[in-house]
């Protein structure tokens, strides 16, 4: 395994072990790449090797982070699975048994609004490009962007779609707007964006390139916010957004669509009015 070199080596062959196991056990690489960074976050800042850190440290350690919700929750996941695994595998006493878990965050919707995504697209290179139209036009989270494959590729007799790898190892076919399948059979085959991660980009490095012609906060999560809510205002089917997003429950979807703007507009407007 490819130990990066600002980790220290009494966590790297732990973690690289560690990894193989979830592999192993058939979790995607995009899954397996998470994993890896937060531990590695841990190693370089942690200050002790994994055999000294015991159950305070651990919690001070994490409670001492300025993390969001949601990457709290992640990484504290991640960090019950490790010591998990590790005391199964390796005899580690199981540190992380008892850190807290952590709610998901209630999320509030925040598709980006036209303009931002057109001027995003005026100053995108064809590959950015691409990547923004995955996004804000089919709904693609990052870390299926970045596994776009040309063999994905589905003609389905009414028109092209892809097969999307999706988290948790879950698959999906997403339908193509004419334009975006135009531009995915141009491209060679293999990769549709071939870089040093198994010979693909990392969901990391499509997340940056995304939010280098974005202005502001706005990120590539808030275009699939922005189809999100486009999809579900059409004909207000819930169901079919969930299936296009790939999420397991209508009630994560629905965190994802804003409200009409303009009917609230207009409710305000009536009630002034009045």
């Amino acid at each position: 395994m490819k130990h990066f070199l600002d980790v220290p080596l009494s966590w790297a062959h732990l973690i690289d072990k560690y990894l193989d196991h979830l592999r192993a056990g058939g979790h995607p690489e995009t899954t397996v790449d998470t994993r890896r960074q937060h531990l590695h976050y841990l190693a370089r800042r942690i200050g002790v090797p994994p055999s000294v850190v015991d159950a305070d440290l651990l919690t001070a350690w994490c409670a001492a982070q300025d993390w969001a919700q949601e990457s709290r929750r992640g990484r504290q996941n991640t960090f019950r699975s490790f010591w998990a695994w590790a005391h199964r595998a390796e005899g580690l006493r199981n540190v992380a048994k008892h850190l807290p878990r952590v709610k998901a965050a209630p999320g509030v919707p925040r598709p980006a609004p036209d303009r931002v995504y057109m001027k995003a697209i005026m100053r995108s290179d064809v590959r950015t490009r691409l990547i923004l139209r995955l996004a804000a036009e089919c709904g693609l989270r990052r870390g299926e962007i970045a596994v776009a494959h040309s063999d994905d590729m589905i003609d389905d007799l009414v028109g092209w779609s892809l097969l999307v790898h999706g988290k948790g190892g879950r698959e999906r076919i997403v339908p193509l707007t004419d334009g975006i399948a135009r531009e995915l059979l141009d491209l060679d085959d293999g990769w549709v964006f071939p870089g040093q991660i198994n010979g693909h980009l990392s969901a990391r490095r499509v997340g940056e390139l995304a939010a280098a012609v974005l202005d502001g906060a706005w990120t590539l999560h808030t275009l699939r916010h922005r189809f999100a809510t486009r999809t579900y205002q059409i004909d207000h089917d819930v169901f079919a957004v969930q299936e296009l997003l790939g999420h397991a429950s209508a009630e994560t979807t629905r965190r994802y669509v804003a409200r009409d703007r303009s009917r609230l507009r207009e409710l305000v407007r009536q009630a002034a009015s009045a």
